[in-house]
């Protein structure tokens, strides 16, 4: 069984169903999804995420996922093996590892449930971004040469940053740890749960506003899916507030076109060298 479609995001979650072991897909991860040293870890989120939700069928959205990065990954073949601890009413729990060449890239524990029958009434006091609209925002034809040849899958992205964070491509970081802007993907795919994950990931990374720049390996990342994201844009920010031992936390907030809080996301990193 092959999921491959038309775009290119649904092309680089792509899974093939082996045919004799169960619960295991065989996936290609693409040159085009490439940030500093590896594959990018949203990408590699949402295969294996991808690989539960078929697996658990009735519940096809990941609701909470952490994914614990063990080595980078590489363009090429990769294997997805996957294993359905608990399945519920409103929940199942499972957990997937993805390799290459016998070699553990990532390790996940993820609960998915059906976003769409949970939308009930929302309490919350969190705002969204304050951004300039996406055609006063800085695109990503304008990044430093140095960022755009580091990451292959800025190309993949629609990525309009705001104009207030982005002192560090010119050389003025603010210091604030801060990042933000409009996403959505070139191609013009409208977004789901799945391409959350990769958007909990796909801005550059706070570090840059601190006057850090480089790739930054990811160690943990754990997104909070909260609903299915209405079509259009999705704004999205990025911030640190602690960076010590050589490593920082970088907090992700997604607001979809509607003004609805879609995604959550904590990662723990490693300070660019």
């Amino acid at each position: 069984m092959s999921t491959a479609t038309r775009s290119e995001f649904d092309r680089g979650i792509a899974l093939t169903r082996h045919p004799e072991e169960a619960g295991r897909y065989e996936a290609e991860l693409g040159a085009g999804w490439q940030i500093g040293g590896g594959v990018n870890g949203g990408l590699l989120l949402a295969v294996a995420g991808h690989a539960l939700s078929l697996e658990h069928g009735q519940h096809p959205d990941p609701v909470s996922i952490s994914g614990y990065y063990l080595s980078a990954s590489t363009p090429g073949p990769a294997t997805v093996r996957t294993e359905v601890l608990r399945t519920g009413r409103g929940l199942s729990t499972g957990t997937a590892s993805l390799s290459q060449d016998g070699v553990e890239r990532l390790r996940v524990v993820a609960s998915h449930g059906d976003l769409a029958a949970d939308d009930g009434e929302v309490r919350t006091t969190a705002t969204p971004p304050q951004l300039p609209p996406p055609d006063q925002c800085i695109g990503v034809e304008h990044a430093p040469r140095q960022l755009i040849e580091q990451a292959a899958l800025l190309e993949r992205f629609d990525l309009r940053l705001d104009p207030a964070t982005v002192g560090w491509a010119l050389g003025q970081p603010s210091g604030n740890g801060r990042i933000q802007g409009w996403f959505r993907l070139a191609d013009g795919r409208d977004p789901d749960p799945l391409l959350l994950l990769l958007v909990a990931d796909a801005l550059p990374p706070v570090t840059f506003d601190l006057g850090l720049p480089g790739w930054a390996p990811t160690v943990e990342l754990t997104v909070h899916l909260r609903a299915r994201p209405a079509p259009g844009w999705l704004r999205v920010v990025h911030s640190t507030r602690n960076v010590a031992g050589g490593y920082f936390e970088e907090d992700a907030e997604v607001w979809d076109e509607a003004g609805r809080l879609v995604a959550q996301s904590r990662q723990l990193a490693r300070v660019p060298r």
